[in-house]
């Protein structure tokens, strides 16, 4: 019981803490064009900024659900809220929540998943801090080596080569399973190359995909009583 009100205590303060860190950030995301604007006397052009919000702002919105609907169970209130108002989720701070739970050997749902998650988050967002410091400081003498034709297929390939590595360790749980998607995705992605940009989108159906294989194989092996 005692460890039920600790726990219960400890997400009401993440959300007390979480929501006005996530209210502060809107602010100060939405405040700088107008406070730059009005020191340096060219203020934005809201007609201009609607108009572009409207040719990416519906699939951005439906992106934005997607992620919240899907990362926010994995990360638990702690973690959601680290990872949202520090961004990046896909890239850095996913890869990493999800690396630190396989090492821990914790569940989704659990209070040892929550506390993993936003250690691994926040741990993600300092690393992330000093790195993007020490590129900065170090942007203009390394800008010969960083921009050699050596290293542009490196670069070009860092996302692809992340995700490839992770994946791997849940793919191999279950191959089968895990194939069907990926091939169906593929060659729809290669059929459609426009889809590509909607990669967040995409998410949906093809987790739909496994999530339905997964009941399906779970149902015959139940029938099979596996």
């Amino acid at each position: 019981m005692e460890k039920n009100y600790d726990l219960e205590k400890y997400n009401q303060t993440t959300h007390v803490i979480g929501r006005s860190a996530t209210a502060v950030t809107l602010v100060m995301l939405v405040g700088a064009p107008f406070l730059i604007g009005s020191i340096l006397g060219a203020m934005p052009n809201l007609s201009a900024a609607a108009k572009g919000y409207l040719a990416v702002g519906i699939i951005w919105t439906v992106s934005s659900v997607v992620e919240f609907l899907v990362y926010t169970p994995m990360l638990g209130a702690g973690g959601g809220y680290l990872a949202f108002i520090t961004g990046n989720l896909i890239n850095m701070k996913i890869p990493c929540a999800m690396n630190a739970r396989e090492i821990a050997g914790t569940h989704t749902g659990t209070p040892e998943n929550e506390i993993i998650s936003t250690l691994s988050i926040a741990a993600s967002s300092l690393t992330t801090i000093i790195v993007l410091s020490l590129g900065v400081l170090m942007l203009v003498p390394l800008q010969p080596v960083l921009q050699s034709e050596a290293l542009q297929p490196a670069f070009a390939n860092v996302v692809p080569a992340l995700f490839g590595a992770m994946a791997y360790q849940y793919f191999r749980r279950n191959l089968k399973l895990a194939c069907v998607p990926l091939v169906i995705m593929t060659i729809l992605f290669t059929l459609v190359p426009s889809l590509i940009s909607q990669t967040s989108i995409m998410i949906l159906p093809g987790g739909a995909i496994a999530i339905v294989l997964a009941w399906l194989s779970w149902k015959r092996n139940k029938g099979e009583g596996k």
